[in-house]
């Protein structure tokens, strides 16, 4: 028999709300990786791998949303608000990443830290750089850690610092389009690690780079990452500016599509999750930022309810 066998007590979550444990289930996993079966009290095949006395089988955690350039400043700069910790603290600390020594030093920490605790996938926003985005990707397959990896895609003047941003509306779709190619194409990949177009958030783009990104999303049919009214400025601010709610917004651009990840919703109306739901999207729950930044709670049971998808 090619792959592993092993054999497993431990427990997991096949159906929301439920948990389920088994206890010595034969496991047979194929040679990519794949679980191909799980069969309790059977047989023990010859040669098959027991787990250590004492130890407890969980399935893989999966981060629907890391924003991997901000590992350096976890835990910290959470005195200001939202709109003033991006300039005062992260657009500085994400513009660092141009140097490719210091995105391998914390991208090599970041993902196997994040394995280290189990975490086996990962959605990442990484920075605005096409080289230091591709070479989050690589590390991902070279460590073993299913992934998403997108470039971030800001160019808005009036948001985004000179030294910070994509110089066109133009340049961040080419960007994009760049990594999407590029990614596909790392060496031992099979896939694991795929691009996800990543506009980093209404107030961030330009109207004609989310309009790119939407056609871009369109003709490759590469999933999307965002932010969704993450917080009172956020959703104040695309309101007034576009004149209609930012999952709304988001879909007139052609971002608001099936597998799309779209983080916080904290104010999302009853409308919105349902235009979310019609479409195939989901929400990146994220209540510990939201304590800090959104002014708001996530409505969580309500949109379980209602059948939005969500993830943590």
């Amino acid at each position: 028999m090619t792959g592993r066998v092993l054999v497993a007590s431990g427990f997991h979550a096949p159906v929301r709300g439920e948990v389920k444990e088994f206890r010595d289930a034969v496991i047979v996993v194929g040679d990519e990786g794949v679980i191909l079966s799980v069969t309790e009290g059977g047989a023990v095949p010859e040669g098959a791998e027991r787990l250590p006395t004492g130890w407890v089988l969980l399935p893989g955690f999966v981060d629907c949303h890391v924003h991997a350039p901000q590992y350096p400043q976890l835990g910290t700069a959470l005195d200001v608000p939202l709109e003033d910790w991006l300039q005062v603290h992260t657009f500085p600390l994400e513009a660092r990443y141009a140097d490719a020594g210091f995105a391998e030093t914390v991208w090599r920490a970041l993902v196997a830290d994040l394995l280290a605790v189990g975490t086996t996938t990962a959605v990442y926003y990484a920075t605005i750089h096409v080289e230091a985005t591709v070479r989050l990707a690589e590390v991902c397959v070279e460590l073993g850690q299913r992934a998403l990896v997108g470039k971030v895609a800001m160019d808005h003047p009036s948001a985004c610092p000179e030294y910070y941003r994509d110089g066109s509306a133009a340049e961040g779709v080419s960007g994009t389009r760049e990594v999407i190619n590029r990614v596909g194409a790392i060496a031992g990949n099979g896939g694991r690690v795929q691009p996800v177009i990543t506009p980093r958030f209404i107030p961030a783009c330009t109207d004609d780079l989310l309009a790119g990104l939407g056609r871009l999303a369109e003709e490759t049919g590469v999933r999307v990452q965002s932010h969704v009214s993450e917080s009172d400025w956020e959703h104040g601010h695309v309101r007034k500016r576009c004149g209609r709610s930012d999952a709304a917004a988001l879909d007139g651009f052609g971002l608001m599509r099936e597998h799309g990840v779209f983080a916080h919703g904290t104010h999302l109306s009853g409308g919105d999750m349902e235009l979310m739901r019609v479409r195939g999207a989901a929400v990146a729950h994220c209540p510990l930022s939201n304590a800090y930044f959104a002014g708001a709670v996530f409505p969580l049971r309500s949109a379980l309810e209602r059948g939005l998808h969500v993830g943590l």
